[in-house]
């Protein structure tokens, strides 16, 4: 009996041990949302740089309408932030884990090149705060839920 029970244990021992080196890299394909995608809007090869983190039937859920962007949708977004801020940059400064979802708080800076929500372009930069929470089925993101401090942006922008 007590071999048994080692045997047990020590193969429950295995199997959260291989599930906690599956969900360690999980916070690389998170990692990578920031470095290879938010920090790469204008590179031309975008699409293919998301499709390798976000799931085909990736969510983007910024608010309560019930409006969902895709990931296609989402490509387009960032393209065109891309020509409106070239220097574009967001960087993580904290990453909690609960589950298979991931928290971020995160930090968006940068200097557009055209009007941007209102405001005309005067070389001003921006320095925001966001946050994400990711949620990661199969080694991809499934969903994200953000949110942006956009009118901190606006007013740094038109501030004397």
């Amino acid at each position: 009996m007590n071999r048994t029970l080692r045997v047990a244990a020590t193969a429950a021992s295995l199997i959260f041990a291989a599930a906690g080196a599956a969900r360690a890299d999980d916070k690389s394909v998170v990692e990578a949302f920031y470095s290879q995608i938010l920090n790469g809007t204008s590179a031309a090869d975008i699409a293919d740089r998301t499709a390798k983190v976000l799931a085909p039937a990736w969510e983007s859920i910024g608010d309560y309408s019930g409006k969902a962007k895709t990931r296609e949708q989402f490509v387009q977004q960032l393209q065109g932030f891309g020509k409106l801020m070239p220097d574009l940059k967001w960087q993580v400064q904290e990453i909690l884990k609960d589950g298979d979802r991931y928290i971020v708080r995160g930090r968006a800076s940068g200097t557009p090149v055209g009007p941007f929500f209102g405001a005309p372009p005067s070389g001003k930069s921006f320095d925001i705060m966001s946050i994400d929470i990711h949620t990661i089925e199969k080694g991809m993101i499934a969903r994200s839920y953000h949110v942006e401090d956009w009118a901190s942006a606006l007013r740094q922008l038109k501030a004397n």
